[in-house]
């Protein structure tokens, strides 16, 4: 089963750099059949980075996040025109569709709680502690890699 996982955020800007450092280790655990994307934000032109795709999964840091994290199963949504370059990522399945014209592949996000922004900002010891609990999760969900072994876990949340 083919993944693509998307990782964003800004690593200046303390927590915001939490998607990217869980896509790190995802790099460093090299999952099979893996493709792994890290940007600044999401973009029009990640809808392509899903051809091919059997399951996404997008990672991403959030202020107002449940702690330690969420996961949960996200679709495509037409109307999310962004004000600037930055995408969410139902937008980016809705581009998918519409530009190659079939379903996107199933989505999931997982949004570890951030607590600190500003620019300049080092990862915040909360950040740190929860990166560490996002990491266990993925390794787990990794096993039951699947759209329906990923729902199974969401009801157990």
């Amino acid at each position: 089963m083919k993944l693509v996982v998307f990782g964003w955020g800004n690593a200046a800007r303390g927590d915001d750099a939490l998607g990217p450092l869980l896509l790190a280790r995802i790099a460093q655990a090299q999952w099979p059949d893996s493709d792994l994307i890290e940007d600044y934000q999401l973009q029009i032109e990640h809808a392509l980075d899903l051809e091919g795709a059997d399951l996404a999964l997008f990672l991403d840091a959030g202020r107002d996040t449940r702690e330690p994290f969420s996961f949960a199963e996200i679709f495509p949504r037409q109307g999310l025109t962004p004000l600037s370059h930055a995408l969410a990522p139902e937008s980016v399945l809705s581009i998918f569709e519409q530009t190659l014209g079939r379903e996107a592949p199933p989505a999931f996000l997982l949004c570890v709680r951030g607590e600190n922004f500003e620019l300049g900002a080092e990862l915040s010891a909360e950040g740190a502690a929860r990166l560490e609990a996002a990491w266990t999760f993925l390794r787990q969900i990794d096993t039951a890699r699947g759209p329906e072994g990923w729902r199974a876990r969401m009801t157990e949340m």
